[in-house]
């Protein structure tokens, strides 16, 4: 079956203000799968967040080996990055990084944090992607969004999934509209081109991951122009399911 053409358009803002939350596995995530787009939404006023399920610890290299004190280093980078985008808090979970598991406990876990944040537009990346353009997907990228799928429907809006938590205070919450970033089967292609460099300005505040600044910001200007050929515009694409009105 070919593939379906999606024609990429200007994003159409929501007639209110939005609680986004941004649901992935790792720092840096959100500034690679979509950092266009989140620019794009703090541009516009709508309030965003991020919940980071690990701490990106086996993201080691030569001049970063010790893992754990990587945790600590790459929360900072992190925070930066989100400065950067005009995004307002930043959490983690304590997962370990490269073993998230789809599990009853750690949906349960999601279920309260999205249960706590009451947001509006919730975040993720495609669990069914496991090849993207130029690697095998991160096992826990997939999980990420699994969890995340599962926690937003049926689990965070309906009173029968883990009534302890309404008895804790935390209210069930219907989620509006759930993104799927990462998507090789994408419903939506934003055009942010106007927000290639401010995404650009964000990815480099994660020191420890991208090596030599300037090569990093090199090679990734020359993957663009490649990607693009004769386009010289910036695409994100997303699976979005609206799932109330």
């Amino acid at each position: 079956m070919a593939a379906t053409t999606i024609h990429p358009v200007r994003f159409q803002d929501w007639e209110e203000k939005m609680n986004i939350l941004v649901i992935l596995a790792h720092p840096d995530d959100p500034e690679f799968f979509m950092g266009g787009t989140l620019a794009l939404w703090s541009q516009l006023g709508h309030k965003i967040s991020y919940l980071l399920l690990t701490k990106g610890e086996r993201g080691v290299s030569e001049q970063f080996p010790d893992g754990e004190a990587l945790k600590e280093i790459r929360k900072i980078e992190q925070r930066n990055a989100a400065d950067v985008l005009g995004v307002g808090q930043v959490d983690f979970l304590d997962h370990q990084d490269g073993l998230l598991e789809v599990n009853l406990e750690n949906r349960r876990q999601l279920v309260a944090e999205i249960r706590k944040r009451q947001p509006d537009i919730v975040v993720s990346s495609d669990p069914q992607t496991y090849f993207h353009t130029h690697y095998i997907n991160h096992p826990d990228h997939r999980a990420a969004g699994l969890l995340t799928m599962e926690a937003v429907f049926p689990a965070a809006g309906n009173p029968g999934f883990f009534p302890e938590q309404i008895e804790q205070g935390l209210k069930p919450t219907q989620i509006r509209e759930l993104w799927m970033s990462l998507t090789v089967d994408p419903n939506l292609t934003l055009d942010v081109s106007e927000y290639w460099q401010i995404r650009l300005e964000a990815l480099q505040k994660h020191v420890s991951q991208i090596g030599d600044p300037a090569v990093f910001v090199q090679k990734w200007n020359q993957r663009r122009q490649e990607a693009t050929e004769s386009d010289s515009n910036y695409y994100e694409h997303f699976r979005r399911v609206i799932l109330r009105v």
